[in-house]
């Protein structure tokens, strides 16, 4: 029997894992993100990032890193938005990506040469702690709901048949009951990598700007919200006649982030929480207004409608907009 987050870590992280080589995302892929929505997303972003540039807030000479990136569209996006608002930014600023699989380096690297040449060089680093910047612009989309979590159900943890691939509530943790009293929760998932993960990006650079943006609430579900992702459909891992063994490292497999815990092991590690809201106010303080009447005033009808109903998507709040969260930490920012 092997605990259920040891189970996940395997599916997703494994040499088999569904993380360990690169998979589609979006309409070809088995789920999609506000990255690949809208490149309006990563561009909006860019643009809060150069506002913090143009108040002192942080030097031209930062290091612009995105965790989790994929192949790197958000990073991209972000980038070709710098070359459009801020160009004399991209003889300044360094750009990278924390990455642990070599087989996604190669992919990210490749899909940056393609889109931008020889005119951008890509750094990677295995853990945070290997950026050592001055300062750092680091942002993240959708990393936390893929952390591997234990499942907890009267005060037992969950355990699985590796041969049969079946759940059973016996295992025991200290620590992830202390973690799951803390928050009032009896039933769900408990994630214990928060605190370590803070930990070393805290080592990351001497000034941080840390944004990252995954759905959830302050306040822990009282069932269980781990799903499986299949070819854009949703199965919840309980559902009953589930075959779990065919899934295994072929689908994605998530959950609802508990951010009240998030937030306490940033700041448990020394990051100030700068601000939690919705996605839908995060991209609209941010400046997405100011973005889309700047391609309106293009003149091209046809592409501002295109985009405009990409961008709904990111900010309606029926879809996006209110179940997706920004939490933004800060460290050493005045």
């Amino acid at each position: 029997m092997k605990r259920f987050s040891e189970y996940m870590n395997e599916w997703l992280y494994g040499k088999e894992g569904y993380y360990s080589t690169f998979k589609s995302i979006g309409r070809e892929g088995d789920f999609y993100t506000a990255v690949s929505t809208s490149r309006f997303f990563g561009a909006t972003i860019s643009h809060y990032m150069i506002s913090l540039i143009k108040s002192g807030k942080l030097n031209q000479d930062l290091h612009l890193i995105e965790i989790g990136a994929h192949q790197g569209y958000l990073l991209a996006d972000m980038i070709e938005w710098i070359a459009q608002e801020a160009p004399e930014l991209l003889d300044t600023m360094k750009f990278g990506i924390i990455e642990r699989f070599d087989s996604l380096k190669e992919a990210q690297q490749n899909y940056f040469k393609n889109r931008f040449g020889d005119a951008i060089e890509l750094n990677h680093y295995s853990d945070p702690s290997e950026v050592n910047a001055k300062e750092a612009f680091i942002v993240a989309n959708e990393i936390f709901d893929a952390f591997a979590c234990d499942l907890i159900y009267k005060q037992k943890i969950a355990l699985v048949d590796e041969e049969t691939h079946t759940i059973h509530f016996e295992g025991e943790d200290e620590e992830v009951f202390e973690i799951a009293n803390r928050y009032g929760q009896t039933k769900g998932e408990v994630a214990k990598g928060y605190e370590s993960f803070a930990s070393s990006l805290y080592k990351a650079a001497q000034k941080i700007v840390f944004a990252t943006f995954d759905y959830g609430e302050k306040e822990p579900r009282t069932d269980f919200s781990i799903r499986i992702y299949k070819g854009h459909e949703v199965y919840p891992l309980f559902e009953e006649g589930l075959d779990l063994k065919s899934l295994f490292g072929k689908s994605d497999i998530t959950y609802d982030v508990n951010f009240s815990h998030l937030i306490d092991a940033f700041e448990e590690n020394g990051f100030s929480t700068y601000a939690y809201k919705t996605q839908l106010r995060a991209l609209t303080e941010y400046g997405l207004p100011e973005l889309l009447e700047q391609l309106a005033k293009l003149g091209n009808q046809t592409l501002y409608l295109r985009e405009l109903n990409k961008i709904k998507t990111l900010i309606d709040p029926t879809i996006m907009g209110e179940r997706f969260k920004l939490v933004e930490f800060h460290k050493n920012i005045s």
